[in-house]
């Protein structure tokens, strides 16, 4: 049974950890590298120095508090999530999936606006029951101590939740590894889901025997050019997770540096970090990793999803399927690609936002999702 989840930081850890900050041994930095090489070294010293002797981590974490927030064993594993129920009835059950570098964090703001729609201007009937799980080894979820599991897994968990929870039918949404995982409920539990929505469609695989049409081909040249600038961190996840994490477990800073420089890269911020987020928001979701010792865990997930065999990559999704594009987003698919590997409902292309747009533009994210499960209700 699921039991109601209010962690409280001890004093002692959170001194702990000002002490390494204060202790960090900074790498020197060629004039004028900027963000080129990597994380901003000077940037980097200014959050660390707000972290140490700034940031209030105990309001931060009274905040997320409020949430409904659970644990309950499943598959041998704790896992934490949250289950805010509409505040009308007859509402849509929807599992929102995170991915990395984050937890259920990336839904805290947009949660009461897809729960209460009518106290933030739009229609009470579009009202959802939303559950945000933690996945393992992510946040509060637990680590799993043998082979990670990969979003198939995952999303095989999520279906056993949702079970958990009563909802015999449920929406599915996400995006990075939470679009993966909401791909799989959709293929591995039709009779359940009744539409998924997703901002990315994924790293793409070739189709076997099928001819690409010209914008496909572009796309995968695109994909294979990001993958040679921008993809070190990834082949790292899949390769040799835990030589990183030895350093991004022990050092503070280091693992900051490693999330706010993805963080600034993904998101809408024209290079500015602060542009999509507030040094607050950006050490809250570092402060979860740093607390659970979950980023070598997360890590290892890669490893397990690039295990995947090809041919259920190249499944197509048959349920109704929702795509909302930012442009700050990486990898963003033309609609032939879409339609190749899903039954495509809706494709909406918005000005603003990135990765992590649930955050970052969660009046326009919620928005997107009431409309399209509106006719799956």
């Amino acid at each position: 049974m699921p039991d109601p989840f209010h962690p409280k930081t001890d004093p002692a850890v959170l001194e702990d950890l000002r002490a390494r900050l204060r202790a960090t041994r900074w790498p020197d930095s060629p004039e004028d590298a900027g963000w080129s090489l990597g994380t901003d070294v000077g940037y980097l010293r200014e959050l660390v120095a707000y972290w140490a002797d700034g940031f209030d981590w105990p309001a931060r974490e009274a905040e997320l508090g409020e949430l409904p927030r659970f644990r309950v064993p499943l598959g041998g594993l704790g896992i934490h999530y949250v289950h805010a129920k509409a505040a009308t009835g007859n509402a849509l059950p929807l599992v929102l999936s995170h991915g990395w570098p984050d937890s259920f964090w990336r839904y805290t703001k947009v949660i009461p606006l897809l729960t209460d729609p009518g106290a933030h201007g739009a229609d009470p009937a579009d009202a959802f029951d939303v559950v945000v799980p933690d996945m393992p080894g992510y946040g509060y979820s637990d680590r799993p101590a043998g082979p990670p599991l990969n979003s198939i897994a995952v999303a095989g968990l999520w279906a056993e939740l949702m079970d958990v929870l009563g909802y015999a039918r449920f929406g599915a949404a996400g995006g990075d590894i939470g679009s993966h995982v909401s791909r799989y409920l959709g293929l591995d539990h039709p009779d359940r889901v009744v539409a998924v929505h997703r901002t990315d469609a994924g790293i793409p695989v070739l189709p076997a025997d099928q001819e690409l049409a010209p914008e496909e081909r572009e796309w995968f040249d695109s994909v294979a050019t990001w993958g040679a600038a921008e993809g070190a961190y990834a082949a790292m996840h899949r390769s040799k997770p835990q030589t990183a994490a030895v350093g991004l477990t022990d050092s503070p800073a280091g693992l900051a540096a490693w999330i706010v420089e993805k963080m600034r890269a993904w998101s809408d911020c024209d290079g500015d970090v602060e542009r999509s987020y507030t040094k607050d928001e950006i050490l809250a979701n570092v402060m979860i990793y740093w607390l659970t010792g979950t980023i070598g865990s997360s890590m290892r997930m890669y490893r397990a999803n690039s295990e995947i065999p090809v041919e259920q990559l190249r499944r197509r999704v048959e349920v109704p399927s929702g795509f909302s594009l930012f442009p700050g987003d990486i990898l963003r698919p033309p609609r032939a690609w879409l339609d190749r590997t899903a039954n495509v409902a809706r494709v909406t292309e918005h000005p603003r936002g990135g990765h992590f747009a649930a955050f970052e533009e969660p009046e326009t994210y919620a928005a997107e999702l009431r409309e399209f499960f509106r006719p799956y209700r």
